[in-house]
């Protein structure tokens, strides 16, 4: 016999011989049966004996054990879990039930066993899970019924069944001042706890209640969750009345403040920001406040707790709107009367003002400039009077207010004042000037001197003499005062060099520097010598360093000089003129900027046209009283150069590079010829230009004429062939901003092929019609006794040249950047029994030579700029020429080289509006996108 389920049980009754009976099923409490056998009555046989041989036991059991039989309740540990067993005790005998109470009962004779309502509840939760750890659910609804139980039993032991309650209590304490911390703990005296739901207090098993708790909130409350002060009205007011909903809390500090009743009020903000009022409304509890409302939260500020009366609150936020328009929490700007305004209205309105930024709140008289002067230069100020009291405001804030369109500025100590537009309009570009030369935003340098006495006769006042003589000096050098020539001084100097001398002189005493400019060939380098000081430093091309120290032992003997050049090169503290390289300034200038210099020297100063170079930076960081900048370009590419030099010579003057090119080079780019002006009387005080025509009359005439050659069929069909190959494209990309490196190879190439073909890619040639017409023309000059230079920015077009000068038999010599004896080579040209040819690389040649012996120079390859066409030329028609010179541009016609020309013509008239005053409007000199379109269109 085996028990199917809760009311069904399966029998069989086997014979002594060891035959069974068909399997018979019944079900005491439906009253049902059935047998397996195949016969079809009711009640078969089998089915009567199963039912008549069960009888006997029950009954005989009945009166033996009616009020004896009952069911008992047993808790055991499963791992951390509890299992319950439901045991059927009869007499001295205890089964485990594993089917349901009521099964129980009807297995056994009648009135065997009597149910209780708790027998059956238990029943009813256990379900199917009577074996194994109890359901987490089940835990408190079984508990609590067995609480009507005579006795509950864990692992043998009798305990008690108490009423649900929490697991673990939450705890306040304090962590160190004005900090409270949360923390979760088991409930007090639970000696075991359950994962399944329960708990052990003594002898007391009850169920643990469910915490309503995120499993965040349950991590971070047992690790401690800590309050700031900030937080201390959300932790008494919010946090503190939920937990207490779910959880036991216990407080252990009497230093938790309790909530207080305190109205709410708005508290104004008030900061001066860049000459604005800037006001920020809140609302806040406390005077002074204990509380801020910060978004949807009460921030605790300290002291007391109040209760939050969001209610106040609306009205308050109601109240801003209407009356203020004013939002909580949204700063409020404003300047000159509407803040005037705006400051009677907070005050009217009432609440707590934190900050000084309505303090001196009005509009006063319009301002006055002011120009100070004293010993350490001059300063530009402006001032008003506003009941009794001097106001100030700055001279940048004045300007930066006028060129924004502003009526009133800020004033330093609070206040505005309307501005002196009069004076602006007429003066505001030299306030503009004075303010980019100033370092820190008060005092002058002594360059500005002629800007300072302008301003001062503007508004009236002296200038002091200084700066009334750089005044002078901006318009006119004739009343310069004469200097005495440096004892020990050998030669003669003409006189446009003697004014020149002087001028340096007075600048030298000035403490300020200077940009000698002239024409190339007239004598800079003398006049630059005549006032050096001990020591001084001379920094040069290496191609001229030997002629700086052959001009200074034929000009000044008596200096000691000494070349600072060698790879094992040390300092001569003892010299009083040290020579170097711009190479050597830019590797050592640590070692050249820990001597105080007398007097610097920067030859061929175009070298630190790039104020990011390194090489120029290093020669900013030279320390000398005098700083002289020696060049025959000053303005080479672009307005950028002339500012590179000026700002290592006299710093300030022409302000920061983005602030000049903002004011200056843009504007003077764009053709403004009152900006061209204002800038060539800027830098006139400290930049010295003699052209060649001035001085004419010491020097032979030049001329420059243009030989036009005619390409051969063969030339002309591979010059038209790189220019279908690439013109169209390259120009649509252009037009598109792109294609700039594109643009320049294709120029390259096209200047190529009108030079020579064999000069391209893949392509031989003989000669070329170049070539022949240089033959051609040099043939003639030669026969004349001239002497010739011949140029070219390609040696590989020097390399075509000379079988055909051998050809020829003319002596020729040569020099580019792999000539190591070029003093050699020069000396021998300028001999008597020197050749009468010499080809020369522009980048090798193009500065630092002296070649007066030639009066022809023929330039093969003409190129956008026309200074470094000028430099070439100049090697010849310089102090110590005696003949005529003759400058020869070869040019093929119909090629891109008739476009050079030009353009070169358009890139002349920088340079002459801004340093000599001619006019041509001024145009950038840089090789522009523009340009590239038009040379190749």
């Amino acid at each position: 016999m085996r028990a199917l389920g809760d009311d069904e049980i399966a029998a069989e009754i086997t014979t002594a011989g060891g035959v069974s009976t068909p399997s018979v099923t019944l079900s005491p409490i439906r009253e049902e049966w059935r047998c397996a056998c195949p016969s079809g009555d009711a009640t078969c046989p089998h089915v009567a004996a199963v039912v008549m041989l069960l009888r006997p036991a029950t009954a005989s059991d009945a009166g033996e054990a009616a009020g004896e039989t009952s069911l008992q309740y047993s808790f055991v540990r499963n791992g951390d879990q509890l299992e319950l067993e439901v045991l059927l005790v009869r007499g001295d005998s205890t089964e485990r039930v594993t089917t349901s109470a009521a099964a129980v009962k009807a297995r056994l004779a009648p009135g065997a066993l009597e149910l209780t309502e708790m027998d059956e509840t238990v029943s009813d939760l256990l379900r199917e899970r009577r074996v194994g750890p109890m359901l987490r659910p089940a835990m408190e609804p079984v508990l609590e019924a067995l609480r009507e139980a005579d006795e509950v039993r864990l692992d043998g032991e009798v305990v008690k069944v108490g009423e649900p309650a929490p697991a673990i209590t939450v705890r306040v304490e304090r962590a160190r001042p004005g900090v409270f911390r949360l923390t979760s703990y088991p409930a007090p005296d639970v000696s075991e706890t359950f994962a399944n739901g329960a708990a052990l207090r003594g002898d007391v098993l009850f169920a643990t209640q469910d915490v309503d708790l995120s499993e965040n909130d349950r991590e971070a409350l047992a690790r401690g969750r800590l309050f700031e002060t900030a937080e201390l009205h959300t932790l008494v007011s919010e946090v503190l009345p939920g937990l207490r909903k779910r959880v036991p809390v216990e407080i252990r500090t009497r230093l938790l403040p309790s909530l207080e009743t305190v109205p709410p009020q708005i508290q104004f903000t008030t900061v001066r920001e860049e000459g604005d009022v800037l006001v920020t409304p809140e609302i806040v509890y406390g005077d002074p406040p204990v509380a801020r409302v910060t978004g949807a939260r009460l921030q605790h500020l300290g002291g007391i707790l109040p209760k939050r009366d969001r209610e106040a609150e609306k009205l308050l936020n109601a109240r801003l709107r209407s009356e203020l328009d004013m939002q909580r929490g949204i700063p409020r700007r404003a300047s000159g009367r509407a803040a005037v305004t705006m400051a009677e209205d907070i005050v009217a309105f009432g609440g707590l003002i934190e900050g000084d930024g309505l303090e001196n709140i009005f509009v006063g008289p319009t301002l006055e400039p002011e120009l100070i002067l004293d010993d350490e230069g001059a300063a530009l100020t402006f001032e008003t009077e506003y009941e009794g009291e001097t106001f100030a405001a700055s001279a940048e804030a004045v300007f930066n207010a006028w060129r924004g369109g502003e009526t009133l500025v800020p004033l330093e100590t609070g206040g505005w004042a309307p501005l002196p537009d009069d004076f602006l309009e007429e003066h505001g570009h030299l306030v503009a000037d004075l303010l980019a030369a100033s370092r820190d935003g008060e005092h002058l340098p002594r360059s500005v001197g002629a800007d300072v006495a302008r301003l001062a006769e503007a508004l009236g006042q002296p200038a002091p003499p200084n700066f009334e003589r750089l005044r002078s000096m901006a318009h006119d050098f004739d009343g310069m005062p004469r200097a005495d020539l440096p004892e020990g001084f050998q030669g003669e100097l003409r006189s446009y060099q003697r004014d020149g001398f002087d001028w340096l002189t007075f600048l030298s005493e000035a403490g300020l520097g200077a940009l000698l400019a002239d024409d190339m060939g007239l004598g800079k380098t003398v006049q630059a010598i005549c006032v050096l000081d001990t020591p001084s430093l001379v920094v040069c091309p290496s191609s001229v360093i030997h002629a700086w120290q052959d001009e200074l032992e034929r000009f000044r003997p008596g200096l000691s000089v000494h070349r600072y050049h060698a790879a094992n090169r040390r300092l001569d503290d003892e010299a009083d003129v040290t020579l170097t390289t711009y190479a050597i300034l830019r590797r050592d200038i640590a070692i050249l900027e820990e001597r105080d210099w007398s007097t610097l020297v920067l030859d061929e100063a175009q070298h630190i046209k790039n104020p990011s170079s390194q090489v120029a930076q290093a020669a900013c960081k030279l320390p000398a009283r005098f700083r002289i900048a020696l060049t025959g370009t000053p303005i080479e590419n672009r307005l950028e150069d002339l500012w590179s030099q000026l700002h290592f010579l006299n710093p300030g003057l022409l302000g920061g590079l983005s602030d000049f090119r903002e004011r200056y080079a843009r504007p003077i780019a764009d053709g403004d010829a009152e900006v061209t002006a204002r800038l060539r009387q800027r830098v006139r005080p400290f930049v010295t230009r003699r052209l060649k025509r001035e001085v004419e009359s010491e020097l032979p005439a030049r001329t420059d004429v243009i030989l036009h050659c005619t390409l051969s069929e063969e030339e002309r069909a591979a010059y038209d062939a790189v220019r279908a190959a690439t013109r169209e494209e390259v120009v649509r990309q252009l037009a598109k901003g792109q294609g700039v490196l594109q643009a320049l190879e294709a120029l390259l190439r096209l200047r190529q092929a009108a030079c020579h073909t064999g000069l391209l890619p893949g392509h031989e040639a003989p000669t070329s019609s170049k070539v022949s017409l240089l033959l051609e023309t040099l043939e003639g000059a030669l026969a004349e006794g001239h002497r010739a230079l011949v140029f070219s920015q390609w040696t590989s077009l020097l390399d075509r040249v000379e079988p055909h000068l051998e050809a020829a038999s003319i002596e020729f010599s040569r020099l580019d950047g792999s000539t190591r004896n070029r003093g050699d080579v020069v000396r021998h040209f300028q001999s008597d029994d020197g050749p009468p040819v010499m080809l020369i690389s522009l980048k090798a040649g193009g500065t630092g030579l002296t070649l007066t012996r030639a009066d022809h120079v023929f330039l093969l390859d003409p190129w956008w700029n026309p200074a470094v066409e000028d430099q070439a030329a100049d090697r010849i028609h310089r102090i110590g020429q005696e003949h005529p010179v003759l400058v020869h541009r070869l040019v093929a016609e119909d090629t891109v080289e008739e476009s050079l020309l030009r353009l070169q013509e358009r890139k002349r008239t920088l340079s002459s509006s801004v340093l000599d005053g001619g006019d041509g409007g001024g145009g950038p000199t840089g090789l522009t996108r523009e340009d590239l379109i038009e040379l190749l269109s």
